[in-house]
């Protein structure tokens, strides 16, 4: 499930966070980041709210004094919390709480994101659906926009629609 988290990422967040500093590549390589847990068999840290507040507080401490660097690289904790509330992970509890609910939580089952075949897949047309107004609503049909999207990670709505 890839596209669902797209469109969250590249759409929704940018719609919710109004900052111009946010680098909407960014969110979304962190909303994706997660998935990759299917290598190491099962959700590991990466599907854990204490990864994405643990990550938050790096970003918030690493940046002290450099605000354009704190909007910037805040892309990172909220693409992980964006996908965490995407795939549904706060229902897994034990899961989603961890360490709080035990230590034996992670790894050794499938992905929130994939357990809920078929209704997967509806997630990810209605990802389409949601890519396809949001290219009109960013106004990415102009060559300009595109090339700020992919140069720098920013989208603005479109007056012309």
């Amino acid at each position: 499930m890839f596209i669902w988290f797209i469109a969250g990422s590249l759409v929704v967040i940018p719609m919710v966070f109004a900052s111009p500093d946010l680098d909407v590549r960014i969110v979304t390589a962190a909303a994706l980041l997660p998935v990759a847990e299917v290598l190491l068999g099962g959700p590991w840290l990466l599907h854990t709210l204490a990864a994405a507040v643990l990550v938050l507080a790096m970003v918030m401490l690493g940046t002290l004094g450099r605000r354009s660097r704190r909007q910037r690289w805040l892309g990172i904790p909220i693409g992980m919390f964006t996908h965490l509330v995407m795939d549904g992970t706060w229902g897994h509890t034990e899961l989603f709480w961890w360490p709080a609910r035990g230590f034996d939580q992670l790894g050794g089952s499938a992905l929130p994101e994939f357990d809920r075949y078929p209704g997967t897949l509806g997630l990810e047309v209605l990802g389409l659906v949601v890519c396809f107004w949001g290219w009109r609503q960013f106004g990415l049909s102009q060559p300009e926009r595109r090339r700020k999207l992919w140069s720098e990670g920013r989208v603005e709505f479109s007056r012309d629609r």
